[in-house]
């Protein structure tokens, strides 16, 4: 099957690479999509990403795969793909509400300049609330993250950027827990393992 991979935000299309190889191990076509949220606009990522899917995948069935801010890429671009809708949706650490940690660096400085558009736009409920969620999308939230009564999460499971909380939203959408910190979640054995046999359920 097709995949698409999308990075999060900070990151680049290299932090996919150990989950394309995998992929391609079990007989998958991966596509690394690849975007910078300091030059380009929610609405361009959207329409390059839209033309990577009907461009690159034609006809044939695939899926989609983000981590954190590309999930709200393929978020933003569903409604789009409406004469050709995924198989699938893998969200990895998806901000699925407007998250306290884009609320805090949303007013600093550096953070609205390396981030742009996008940034701001994940400090917004408006904004988030709606998203379209995709049919047949499961969610992966992390717990590897720190626990304590001083810091920001308190003692709930978090993984250090997402609370269990923001990265579940109030969707009723299939979620798996983790225990590995939001950066490095595509990284996870159990996450591969897990998409792999959904993948292989669906052929």
């Amino acid at each position: 099957m097709d995949l698409v991979l999308v990075h999060g935000m900070g990151r680049t299309p290299i932090s996919m690479i150990g989950l394309q190889h995998r992929f391609r191990e079990q007989g998958h076509t991966p596509h690394l999509f690849g975007y910078s949220p300091t030059f380009e606009s929610l609405q361009k990522v959207t329409n390059r990403l839209v033309s990577l899917i009907q461009n690159s995948i034609g006809p044939k069935s695939y899926a989609l795969i983000g981590h954190s801010l590309g999930t709200v890429i393929i978020r933003n671009a569903y409604p789009h793909l409406s004469l050709h809708q995924p198989s699938a949706c893998f969200f990895l650490a998806p901000p699925m509400v407007a998250c306290t940690a884009a609320k805090f660096f949303s007013k600093v400085w550096l953070y609205r300049v390396m981030t742009g558009e996008m940034g701001q736009l994940l400090a917004q409920e408006n904004f988030v609330e709606q998203l379209t969620l995709p049919a047949n999308t499961k969610i992966y939230a992390g717990t590897g993250g720190p626990r304590g009564a001083w810091l920001p999460f308190g003692h709930a499971l978090n993984d250090g950027i997402l609370s269990i909380a923001e990265a579940s939203g109030n969707q009723s959408t299939a979620v798996v827990t983790v225990p590995s910190i939001h950066t490095f979640i595509m990284n996870s054995t159990v996450v591969f393992e897990d998409i792999a046999h959904s993948l292989d359920a669906l052929d």
